[in-house]
């Protein structure tokens, strides 16, 4: 089998970020990196359900929102992957940027956390959520469009 191009990507210097991950025609695949691979500190799967349920929402309401195709967790617990259709890389940025914003400050009923709306409902943790939001913000509120790719980091 081929490999796959985000297995090119050195995870041993890869920062956090936000990276283009891959295009495929209109739909942009992007790697939303809290924390960095390989350091020994990973996102509990009860943290990164709550980012996804508040970075979905918040997303899907934002004016972003008709660009907005999926928001999910990566399986290595280091981030999430967060697919637009017909958005600028300014635009996806200031999504991103606005959606950590939101979740570092949240403080209230997690959406979609019922036991009727989520398959996994006791799972969550939003404490631990908004203070890896607030880490990960500080890193994207000063990223420019142009720092948004793997350049350094392809083996």
């Amino acid at each position: 089998m081929q490999r796959i191009p985000s297995f090119s990507i050195d995870h041993t210097r890869l920062a956090k970020g936000l990276y283009l991950s891959r295009e495929d025609d209109d739909v942009k695949t992007w790697d939303v990196r809290i924390l960095e691979p390989n350091h020994g500190h990973y996102l509990s799967t009860a943290v990164s359900h709550t980012i996804e349920h508040l970075f979905a929402t918040y997303a899907r309401n934002s004016e972003y929102k008709d660009g907005i195709i999926y928001i999910g967790p990566m399986g290595c617990r280091t981030g999430c992957y967060f697919l637009t259709r017909g958005l600028t890389d300014a635009e996806v940025l200031d999504c991103v940027v606005k959606s950590f914003e939101f979740m570092a400050n949240y403080d209230g009923e997690i959406p979609g956390a019922k036991v009727e709306e989520c398959g996994n409902y006791l799972d969550h943790d939003l404490k631990g959520c908004n203070e890896e939001a607030a880490i990960y913000y500080e890193v994207v509120k000063n990223l420019t469009p142009e720092d948004m790719r793997y350049t350094y980091y392809l083996e």
